[in-house]
């Protein structure tokens, strides 16, 4: 029964419209012309890696793990999207933030003596801030991306589905 609404609470029309913006995306970043011998200014490799961090969380696992398979991809293609393992680039500090207070329930700087905006660290699904704690105690705070469960639930629906239609 693909199409129809599954236990994510996504929709057939939900479904329909984030494939529509994953071909939309595709488009922009040329995705149908990989070819090696394509003329385009941008490397493939990069528009591929490009493609994937703006789809999303779902999409950069993949690309991880396409990374993996040098036996299976160009050298080129796995050398770039192996920066997808490290090098997911970080969102807003302030979006950081709010989603920290929302977990913590209090204010950052009743909780924190120093909280470093820039992330050390940024993934498909998280990233890292150094902070201290009011007590002096040094913490790495991991803060999930925002949205990035309704994200994953939106693309497994998908992928579902396509399971179903395959």
């Amino acid at each position: 029964m693909p199409w129809s609404a599954s236990s994510s609470g996504c929709g057939a029309l939900a479904r329909l419209a984030r494939l529509a913006l994953i071909l939309a995306i595709g488009a922009r970043f040329g995705l149908h012309d990989l070819g090696a011998d394509s003329r385009r200014r941008t490397p493939r490799a990069v528009r591929l890696r490009r493609a994937l961090e703006t789809l999303g969380p779902i999409f950069v696992k993949f690309g991880q793990v396409l990374s993996t398979r040098r036996d299976l991809l160009p050298l080129d293609i796995a050398d770039e999207l192996a920066k997808l393992q490290d090098q997911v680039p970080a969102f807003a500090s302030d979006l950081a933030a709010t989603e920290i207070e929302k977990g913590i329930g209090q204010n950052i700087r009743d909780v924190f003596a120093t909280f470093e905006k820039d992330p050390v660290a940024s993934a498909s699904v998280a990233q890292v801030h150094l902070a201290t704690l009011n007590d002096g105690r040094e913490v790495a705070v991991k803060v999930l991306r925002p949205r990035v469960e309704q994200e994953i639930a939106k693309d497994l629906a998908l992928l579902e589905t396509a399971a179903d239609l395959a």
